[in-house]
C-alpha cells in the first residue's frame, strides 16, 4: 500500500506528536553558509562537535542516499507549571522538569517507522532529535512547521515555540507542505530580556553569553563578568521564550504526562548542590536531562549564584 501525507499524519498524531510538515530533499546551501558565518565568529563557544560531519548537515543523502524527504515533526513540552522563584533555590528550564525526551520521542520514532513499514515495507528511513549532524530546525522551518524566531528558536502561530522537533529523513516521495512567513515583525522582546545580551542580532545567539549554554553544555568556569545575571537559573535558561508573545498568547499543556515536572527537577536547593554526593545526583536525576551538566557543572552553576548572593549580602 502507498503512503501519503495523511497516513503519516495520522499516525503521528496518534503516537502525540502534535505538528508535521513535509519538504523535499535539498542541499542545504544557505543555512549551511549560515552556520559557517556563526561558527567563524566563535559563537559556538565549546561545541566543537558542530563543526563535525558539516557535510552531513549540508547533505542528508550522506546519511540515507535514498533520500527524496524530509518529515519534520514537533512534540509540545509545556505544562502549565511556573516557578516559585523561592528563595536559595535554582531555576531548571522547562523542558528539563520530567524524562528526558530523548528516551521518550526516540520511542514514538521507532513505533512511527514501524507502523509506515507495515503499510509499505519499501519505506526506509533515519531519525533524529538534535543528537547527529542534522539540521533540525532548517528543515522545520522548509517543512513549514514554523518560522525561526529572532531568538533561534522555531516559531508555530498556534502552539508558540514550547516543542521538541524530530526530523525523520526517508526514501519517499511525499507532498510539500508550503513554508510560513516569519510573524516575528519589529518585536524584540527576546532580544531585549536576555539578561547577558546573548542574541547579538536577530536570529544570530552567541553561545559564549547564553545562560543554557554555559549552564549546560560549558566545560569551563563561568565568566565573573557574567555575575548577577543569571537570575537564578541553574540548568537552562527559558527567559526568551518566557516572554515570546505567541507563547504568552498560545501555549498549551501537553498531553504527554512525562513531560511533568518530577519532584525537584522545576527548582533545584543550591544547599542540597553543594553537598550532594555522585550516587545522590544519579539517583535523584535519572532519566532527568539535568543528568548532561553532570554533577561537576551543577556544583559550579550553584557555586556562581551562591556566590553573588553572598556578596549581595556581604
Amino acid at each position: 500500500m502507498q503512503l501519503t501525507n495523511d497516513i503519516v499524519k495520522n499516525i503521528s498524531a496518534s503516537l502525540g506528536f502534535n505538528l508535521i510538515g513535509f519538504s523535499h530533499f535539498v542541499q542545504l546551501e544557505e543555512e549551511v553558509e549560515q552556520l559557517d558565518k556563526w561558527l567563524q565568529k566563535g559563537y559556538s563557544a565549546g561545541m566543537k562537535y558542530i563543526e563535525r560531519n558539516f557535510e552531513k548537515r549540508k547533505d542528508v543523502r550522506l546519511i540515507l542516499p535514498e533520500a527524496k524527504s524530509i518529515i519534520s515533526l514537533g512534540m509540545n513540552y509545556y505544562t502549565g507549571h511556573q516557578h516559585s522563584n523561592a528563595e536559595d533555590f535554582g531555576k531548571v528550564s522547562r523542558y528539563a522538569w520530567g524524562k528526558d525526551y530523548h528516551l521518550i520521542i526516540w520511542e514514538k520514532l521507532d513505533l512511527l517507522i514501524q507502523k509506515l513499514k507495515e503499510i509499505d515495507p519499501t519505506f526506509e528511513a533515519k531519525t533524529y532529535i538534535d543528537t547527529g549532524p542534522v539540521m533540525d530546525k532548517a528543515w522545520a522551518v522548509r517543512s513549514g512547521i514554523g518560522w525561526l524566531g529572532k531568538h533561534s528558536n522555531v516559531i508555530n502561530r498556534e502552539k508558540g515555540s514550547w516543542f521538541f522537533i524530530a526530523t525523520v529523513i526517508t526514501n519517499y516521495e511525499f507532498a510539500v507542505s508550503h513554508k510560513v512567513a516569519d510573524l516575528c515583525g519589529s518585536c524584540t522582546a527576546c532580544i531585549d530580556a536576555c539578561p547577558t545580551n546573548a542574541i547579538v542580532q536577530d536570529y544570530v545567539v552567541d553561545a559564549n553569553k547564553c545562560i543554557s549554554y554555559l549552564t549546560i553544555e560549558n566545560k569551563g568556569e563561568i565568566d565573573k563578568s557574567l555575575s548577577g545575571k543569571f537570575e537564578k537559573w541553574i540548568f537552562g535558561c527559558d527567559i526568551c521564550q518566557d516572554v515570546c508573545p505567541w507563547n504568552k498568547k498560545f501555549s498549551m499543556e501537553t498531553n504527554e504526562k512525562e513531560f511533568h515536572p518530577k519532584e525537584g527537577n522545576k527548582e533545584i536547593a543550591l544547599a542540597t548542590v553543594e553537598n550532594m554526593s555522585e550516587e545522590l545526583f544519579k539517583e535523584k536525576f535519572a532519566e532527568s536531562p539535568i543528568l548532561r551538566t553532570k554533577l561537576k557543572g551543577l556544583k559550579r552553576n550553584a557555586e556562581f549564584l551562591l556566590k553573588k548572593k553572598n556578596e549581595s549580602s556581604s
